[in-house]
């Protein structure tokens, strides 16, 4: 199985850089991991619907090279999950003929429609508003977590 994280936006503190690591780390037992962080759009201090609404599309066009296989964009509107939920939709996309799970974290204003719209799973994290950068570090957790209970692992309690 190959895990893409795609994400706009770089990691700015060393402990979320750290935190990431580690669960890289322990995901290539697993998997094979791919990161890609994209360059965010830069916006004015006060950015207007058209300027947002751009930045996402220019960005969306960055994430689209990148994007393969079953594409899982993370966004408000999407699906909650339990962990065991999560596991079993990681195992079916083998089943169901993909070999590669695309996850995408957009930058603080979200993700273009388009995005959106290719995904064959919108998942939300919770209805609660994470930083995007925290996102990163919860969501690598959580597919560590996926691997860990389909393969029988203790991690998951």
């Amino acid at each position: 199985m190959n895990i893409n994280l795609i994400v706009i936006g770089k990691l700015k503190e060393d402990y979320l850089r750290s935190a990431c690591a580690e669960y890289i780390k322990r995901l290539g037992r697993f998997c094979t991991f791919e990161l890609h962080e994209l360059d965010e759009c830069r916006l004015s201090d006060d950015p207007s619907e058209k300027e947002i609404a751009a930045a996402l599309k220019k960005e969306a066009e960055q994430i689209k090279r990148y994007a393969k296989g079953m594409i899982i964009p993370m966004c408000i509107e999407g699906r909650q999950l339990t962990s065991p939920e999560l596991s079993e939709k990681i195992a079916d996309a083998g089943v169901g003929g993909f070999s590669t799970v695309t996850f995408i974290i957009g930058s603080s204003f979200g993700l273009d429609d388009e995005i959106k719209a290719m995904g064959h799973l919108k998942l939300s994290m919770s209805k609660m508003t994470f930083p995007h950068q925290l996102a990163r570090v919860m969501l690598l957790e959580q597919i560590y977590r996926a691997f860990q209970i389909s393969g029988g692992g203790k991690y998951h309690k």
